[in-house]
């Protein structure tokens, strides 16, 4: 094996382990935030697509749209889903058209808890400088392409 094949398979040289290691230190990041929110990371993912469906919701506020958004299959998001309805965060509904077919809304509290995260994003995000902040835009727009090329 030469010097440069042998280099290809370095860790460090991975961008599959370096996007993996920065993940789950952004996880780490914002678990403090999370605790004061009683809610874990994917339930967080959760709660931001339902936010963002409150201001401009989708044709149909599905269970599928909410998998094609966050790129999760029903098995994964439907005990999710679950526990946030016992949490009183969400609303799930079955359609009286297709009973295959789950409705999500926010209820009044997973309404109000939006107002307790921005404060919370908002010193998390105050460690960092303007240039770092800048910098980080400008990674999440390479990620944006590098998701599209992967889901292209």
């Amino acid at each position: 094996m030469s010097a440069s094949d042998s280099a290809q398979l370095q860790l460090d040289n991975q961008l599959c382990f370096k996007l993996y290691a920065a993940s789950r230190a952004v996880i780490r990041a914002y678990k403090p935030m999370l605790d004061a929110l009683g809610l874990t990371y994917p339930q967080y993912l959760v709660m931001l697509v339902l936010w963002q469906w409150q201001d401009q919701a989708p044709v149909q506020p599905t269970l599928k749209a909410l998998g094609q958004r966050l790129q999760l299959d029903s098995g994964t998001l439907t005990p999710l889903l679950k526990r946030l309805e016992q949490m009183g965060l969400v609303l799930r509904r079955r359609s009286a058209s297709d009973e295959r077919e789950v409705h999500l809304a926010l209820s009044e509290a997973g309404q109000g808890l939006r107002a307790q995260v921005l404060p919370l994003k908002a010193q998390l995000l105050c460690q960092f400088a303007d240039q770092e902040l800048l910098e980080m835009e400008g990674l999440r727009r390479n990620l944006d392409q590098l998701l599209a090329r992967l889901n292209g």
